[in-house]
């Protein structure tokens, strides 16, 4: 079965989320590109600030575990946008696949976007999903 392979960098988090969660119901199987470039809108410090708090709930061997990986934070997005708790959510959940960066089994695959979803409608601030992942505590040693 073939996949669609988005490319993500400079799009929307929200949009490209709810966007992606309505193709997966439909039996789509997803693979998103450059989780690293999605941007989040909002002012850069107190997108952090909220994060960091966000990241205090819970405690070692007591949960919630929050993710940091830029990768399992656009797929978390996803997953809240989808009724994964069905299985037909469920099913769908599993169809997709988030990669930082541009694997090399997928660079001279077709890649589309999702012009409804792109950043150039934004006329105010926002952060990468990459730099929040920094912040909040993500060491991406070994991945550049």
């Amino acid at each position: 079965m073939t996949s669609t392979v988005i490319d993500a960098e400079g799009l929307v988090l929200g949009r490209l989320a709810s966007t992606v969660a309505k193709r997966l119901l439909a039996g789509e199987t997803i693979e998103i590109l450059n989780a690293q470039g999605i941007v989040v809108s909002g002012n850069y410090t107190a997108l952090v600030k909220e994060w960091k708090e966000f990241i205090k709930v819970g405690g070692f061997g007591k949960g919630p575990t929050h993710n940091r990986k830029p990768d399992a934070i656009v797929r978390r997005s996803v997953r809240g946008m989808l009724p994964y708790r069905i299985p037909k959510g469920g099913a769908a959940y599993k169809r997709l696949t988030v990669h930082i960066g541009v694997p090399e089994e997928l660079a001279s695959a077709e890649k589309t976007t999702l012009p409804e979803c792109s950043s150039s409608k934004l006329n105010h601030r926002y952060v990468t999903v990459g730099d929040l992942a920094e912040e909040i505590g993500w060491n991406r040693k070994g991945v550049d």
